[in-house]
């Protein structure tokens, strides 16, 4: 496997506190990779370093050996990585597939004047991308909202929706934060499905995520923060047999 994303002595401090301390570590193309710890590890500081919501206090992040510790999230975005957060970023005053089509827009080739004009290379663009987010939307199982408005839909569902609208950037890698939070055992069991579809897809996953069940049938790899530092990693089977996770995290 190549790595796909490598961390190098990653850190960020917010005045005197260190959320994200000396982290390192590399994701190989097509895994799925867990970070879990405690609340206050240091997670979604983490996540947000990565995607590039924050900048290091030092260290850097290389995507495909380019760093991009500097870079917007729309840069990234373009170069393949997107997201999605613990707190549901979708617009509810539009419909369920207007949502995913915003994902699109990285793939639509249009310009000011197609925009203005109405030329038929936006429509073609637009009529695509109406194709492809239904697809998506019946590849994570909202299918049936597809003519429905996103207030429509129920918590579970508009979980997947947020992950169709990242899928619709065509990403290498996606990156779920707290995905099953607040999902019943049966969304919970959609959601695992859907992570290893994506994965079979060839797209890489990282996740941060607190359902341990969850973390353990899916992962290939786990990182283990605490208090803002690595603290293991390894396979599931490893990080269950870990004293220290164990000791810090997982409990007797």
């Amino acid at each position: 496997m190549t790595a796909l994303v490598e961390v190098n002595n990653l850190s960020k401090a917010f005045g005197g506190v260190h959320a994200v301390e000396g982290v390192s570590f590399a994701v190989d193309a097509g895994q799925v990779y867990s970070v879990i710890g405690p609340n206050g590890a240091g997670k979604t500081t983490l996540f947000n370093l990565i995607t590039g919501l924050y900048t290091p206090t030092g260290g850097d992040v290389k995507l495909n050996g380019e760093s991009i510790a500097k870079l917007e999230p729309s840069q990234l975005a373009e170069r393949g990585m997107c997201r999605t957060f613990q707190q549901m970023q979708i617009c509810m005053n539009m419909s369920a597939i207007e949502n995913v089509m915003l994902g699109r827009h990285l793939t639509l080739k249009s310009n000011l004047l197609t925009t203005l004009f109405r030329l038929p290379a936006l429509t073609w663009g637009e009529k695509a991308a109406y194709a492809k987010s239904a697809e998506l939307m019946e590849f994570v199982g909202c299918g049936e909202y597809i003519n429905a408005e996103a207030s429509a839909m129920s918590y579970g569902a508009l979980k997947r929706l947020e992950i169709a609208r990242a899928l619709a950037a065509e990403p290498k890698i996606i990156l779920l934060d707290e995905p099953a939070a607040g999902l019943n055992a049966v969304e919970t069991t959609a959601l695992e499905a859907l992570i290893r579809k994506i994965a079979e897809q060839g797209i890489t996953v990282m996740l941060v995520e607190h359902d341990m069940k969850l973390v353990m049938n899916i992962s290939d790899h786990l990182l283990v923060l605490n208090y803002g530092r690595v603290l293991a990693e390894g396979t599931p089977e490893q990080i269950r047999a870990n004293p220290d996770v164990i000791a810090a995290y997982l409990g007797g």
